[in-house]
């Protein structure tokens, strides 16, 4: 747990946050500080926060940084152990049971047979913990699993372990990366979050998503990149139903990169705002306002 004694704390986030921003994401110095206690302390990290802020892309970052590979399990409504833990190979199992082999031998001895690993398909869950290398393990939207879900996440990510009633438990061959992403549909469990770091990403400032986007749309004119970060955040702050995500400002940057001359223009922003928002009722807003936005900017 302790640093090298020829580096301070300072250091190693730069360092981290130097690594990442190769690896195609911008984190400030207390993300990078979340996801450096991650790492030290082996605990999960939940992010929350958004749709489209960047929850996601950090995992995929990490994996990239670490050169791990990453496992990803989207969550989703009706989700349970068959489809995010294992499953057995039926088919594969009867045809075992018919070769005469296992006749000769009997059901006892067949039962411990199609009961092995050899039959069972593993799903991201139980690929990541028994990987011979550690992986970044994206359990991704986890506030759209049903509660019971997460109770049964509760045992891989404090023990880092799982039941399988056939073959009894299995300990991680090595301890996952783990991040849990939230667009916070629903209220997460207590028992939880207890059992991870937990940080929460807003839509970035001006500065911050000036950065992003640049990192994102190399080659623009710079003043222009400015004017449409501002149309952004000004954007951002009218009664939408959905604002912006960083993606989407990205998106829109990069058609304006395409089509305009490095000009702002009324008329370019009605024929791109579909790139930037995604409701109809949210376009049409905008455009109302759009002679009143253009001049805040």
């Amino acid at each position: 747990m302790k640093l090298d004694e020829q580096l301070t704390i300072n250091d190693v986030i730069i360092t981290m946050r130097g690594n990442l921003a190769e690896n195609g994401y911008l984190a400030d110095d207390a993300l990078v500080m979340a996801l450096f206690l991650a790492e030290k302390l082996e605990k999960p990290l939940l992010l929350e926060g958004p749709a489209g802020v960047g929850k996601t892309e950090l995992a995929k970052a990490w994996s990239r940084m670490r050169g791990c590979q990453l496992v990803r399990l989207q969550c989703y409504e009706g989700l349970d152990e068959s489809k995010a833990l294992y499953e057995w190979n039926y088919q594969k199992q009867l045809l075992y049971i018919q070769i005469e082999a296992l006749a000769s031998r009997g059901w006892d001895a067949g039962r411990d047979q199609i009961f092995s690993p050899d039959f069972l398909l593993k799903r991201p869950l139980l690929t990541a913990l028994t990987s011979e290398e550690p992986v970044v393990l994206l359990i991704d939207e986890i506030d759209k699993s049903d509660p019971e879900f997460e109770s049964f996440l509760l045992e891989a990510l404090s023990d880092w372990q799982v039941t399988i009633p056939e073959l009894g438990t299995i300990v991680a061959v090595s301890r996952p990366h783990v991040v849990l992403t939230s667009n916070s549909t629903r209220e997460l469990g207590d028992a939880l979050r207890r059992r991870c770091l937990h940080f929460y990403i807003d839509y970035p400032d001006f500065q911050r998503e000036l950065s992003i986007v640049e990192l994102h749309v190399p080659g623009i004119d710079r003043r222009f990149l400015e004017r449409l970060v501002e149309f952004i955040q000004t954007v951002r702050k009218q009664p939408l139903k959905k604002p912006p995500s960083v993606t989407e400002s990205v998106d829109w940057v990069t058609a304006m990169h395409l089509v305009a001359d490095n000009e702002l223009t009324a008329d370019l922003v009605r024929t791109t705002l579909s790139a930037l928002l995604k409701y109809t009722r949210d376009r049409n807003l905008i455009l109302e306002k759009l002679p009143f936005l253009l001049r805040q900017e």
